[in-house]
């Protein structure tokens, strides 16, 4: 992982993380970054954040099977994986959770309101991404209100060349799976469609799956005005073993996404940057799978949203102004307020005999505005998002913030930011009702205040970052246990959180060239820890909360003879938290364990072969109470680009 530049022929501005995105990029590795954590786009040496990117290069290299596999390779991110290939993944950013993070693709909110344990159901695969690009902290001012602890920008691939690409792998426990794209340019227009296969038995007992997806990215570039348009879906069928409870180790799981983004920008004067999108997700959830009629939920979510920027440059700095609209609707067999049985009648169960029973929604309106004072070694943005929630009482809110840049150095960079956020409880938190679980109608949204301190540091052989960060948390969501009960429920808790993360990447291939033995080596670390601030809430009630609480994180790209080249990832975590076995009742901590994955590939122009090991060591761990993770895992595969070239090694 590393900061870089991307120098920008053409620029598509959107209201997200990465406000822009590349017909040509002309890559150099200087001081600074490639994101900018701003309304309105600013120089890569004018950047006020610091933000981790994930390059093409690094995916290429590491043995992820999934997005949520290529996160684990940062130190600040907080992966709890239930199942393998990314199945039923919680994503968390600086000890927030998977609710707490705005998770984007291509710049476009993909954030499920039913629950964020179903938000990393993407319909692409680790073959179609460019870049991933983490933000960390509180930034609801830039990203939208559900931004609390962070953000994710999944940025897909624009291929400069046209291009047809099959990627076929398999492995342990009956594993196999197949993507294929093709990419065609010409007349300004851009496409790249692709799509993908994979099924196993899994390590264990019930954790099968089946999942499939196929994605389209049209792209449009003039002087004066560019396009993206963007569809996807995605489907998962699993073994949900024992994911949401020990009643049950034969629990089911059926999972759908559709999505449809349109995105454009007038590059005048005034720069206008639009979109407007709609996600759908479907969950059939049993209880006991060869008996769904015993317990089973069904849920349809859908989002609409469209927002609208504009930003200039004029003699006092850069100004942004924007407005966004998001609508979240759900209607489900357990979550939402009852309908009448006339309504009922009206939201049959696609594909089945029943009727939704409950219904949802709520609308936001944000207003941002934002100014950016622009000097020599000096940056400075400040800005303010005004909130209104149909589901929150008290009309529009404020939550402000700014962020501080100072360049001490060629070399050196120093960064500081105060920010406010606010996050609405998921459909989940408020309504759910099953074994052992019960939700809460009656919970307040989520406040924090978010203060970060850090530094870069950037050569062509070392990049640097380190940083500090503390937010204070006002009516935080939990799930507890009161004395006498024998169900968790949610409830509001003030909670304190604070934490470190360092990181270094050491390029070799920059240094010594590319013939070098050693290619790239990144370290990186992470601690966080998280302080219930109110005692008599705790005496009250036990908590089910749990905390990464230490990470590091250490990756070794390196060549072995010709074009044979290997990577070796280790992660080694920290977990807080405790939980009863299911089988013995014995008290378990999730205590320290490490994780060691092995690479080997040979890369020519038109494929690679490769071969990959996970988890060399056969160590038992978990990551949820009771859900144990596989032991070793071997894969192997072969990318064959049939017309365009691969990119270089390194």
């Amino acid at each position: 992982m590393r900061t870089k530049i991307l120098f920008t022929a053409t620029v598509i501005a959107t209201c997200a993380l990465h406000a822009q995105e590349n017909k040509t990029e002309y890559e150099i590795e200087l001081n600074g970054t490639e994101v900018v954590g701003t309304r309105a786009p600013l120089p890569a040496d004018k950047a006020v954040r610091l933000v981790q990117v994930i390059t093409r290069q690094e995916i290429e290299a590491s043995s992820a099977n999934s997005v949520n596999d290529l996160l684990k390779l940062s130190a600040g991110v907080d992966v709890r994986q239930r199942g393998s290939f990314g199945i039923q993944t919680d994503i968390g950013v600086n000890g927030g959770t998977e609710d707490q993070l705005t998770v984007l693709l291509n710049g476009v909110n993909i954030t499920n309101p039913h629950t964020g344990h179903l938000t990393m159901n993407l319909p692409v695969s680790v073959d179609d991404i460019e870049r991933i690009e983490v933000i960390e902290g509180g930034a609801s001012r830039v990203y939208g209100s559900q931004a609390f602890a962070g953000a994710v920008n999944i940025v897909t691939r624009t291929e400069r060349m046209n291009d047809v690409g099959v990627h076929i792998q398999g492995g342990s426990y009956g594993t196999f799976g197949a993507n294929a794209h093709a990419a065609a340019l010409g007349g300004g227009f851009n496409n790249r469609i692709s799509g993908g296969y994979s099924r196993s038995d899994g390590a264990s007992g019930n954790d099968d799956f089946s999942k499939g997806n196929a994605y389209w990215k049209g792209k449009y570039g003039s002087e004066k005005f560019d396009a993206t348009v963007q569809a996807g879906l995605s489907a998962m069928n699993y073994g949900a073993n024992t994911f949401y409870g020990t009643g049950s180790d034969s629990q089911y799981e059926e999972e759908r996404r559709f999505l449809v983004a349109a995105q454009a920008e007038y590059k005048g004067r005034v720069h206008v940057p639009m979109q407007i999108y709609w996600n759908r997700f479907l969950d059939h959830y049993v209880w006991i799978r060869q008996n769904p009629e015993a317990y089973q939920n069904f849920h349809q979510t859908n989002v609409y949203g469209a927002n609208a920027n504009a930003y200039t440059t004029w003699a006092l700095g850069k100004t942004a102004v924007g407005i966004e609209f998001r609508r979240e609707n759900i209607l489900s067999t357990g979550l939402g307020k009852e309908m009448s049985e006339e309504e009922q009648r009206k939201h049959k169960i696609a594909g089945h005999d029943g009727f939704y029973k409950y219904k949802d929604s709520r609308s936001n309106i944000g207003i941002h505005l934002e100014h950016n004072i622009l000097f020599d070694d000096v940056s400075i943005s400040l800005g303010v998002l005004a909130t209104n929630n149909t589901a929150v009482n008290g009309g529009f809110r404020l939550y402000p913030g700014i962020d501080v840049s100072w360049r001490a150095t060629d070399a050196v960079k120093l960064f500081a930011s105060f920010n406010r956020s606010l996050r609405t409880p998921t459909f989940t938190d408020l309504y759910y009702n099953g074994p052992g679980l019960e939700g809460n109608s009656r919970l307040q949204p989520e406040r924090s205040t978010d203060l970060h301190l850090g530094m870069s540091y950037a050569s062509s052989f070392i990049n640097a970052q380190l940083k500090g960060f503390y937010r204070k948390g006002t009516d935080m969501i939990d799930w507890v246990k009161y004395e006498g009960s024998s169900v968790y429920t949610t409830a509001n808790s003030d909670i304190d959180n604070i934490g470190a993360e360092a990181l270094v990447t050491l390029n070799f291939a920059n240094q010594y060239g590319k013939k070098s033995l050693l290619q790239r080596l990144n370290l990186s670390y992470c601690y966080n820890h998280k302080q219930r601030v109110n005692e008599e809430q705790s005496a009250n009630y036990v908590s089910h909360l749990t905390f990464l609480r230490h990470k590091f994180v250490a990756s070794l790209h390196h060549r072995i003879f010709s074009r044979l080249s290997a990577q070796w990832d280790f992660t080694l975590k920290n977990r807080e938290g405790e939980f009863d076995h299911a089988i013995t009742g014995e008290r378990l901590s999730y205590g320290t364990f490490g994780n060691l994955d092995l690479k080997l590939q040979w890369i020519t122009t038109h494929y690679t072969i490769y071969a990959q090991a996970n988890n060399l060591t056969n160590h038992p761990y978990y990551d949820f109470a009771n859900i144990k993770q596989p032991g070793f895992w071997f894969m192997g595969g072969v990318k064959v680009n049939l017309f365009g070239k691969k990119g270089k090694e390194g």
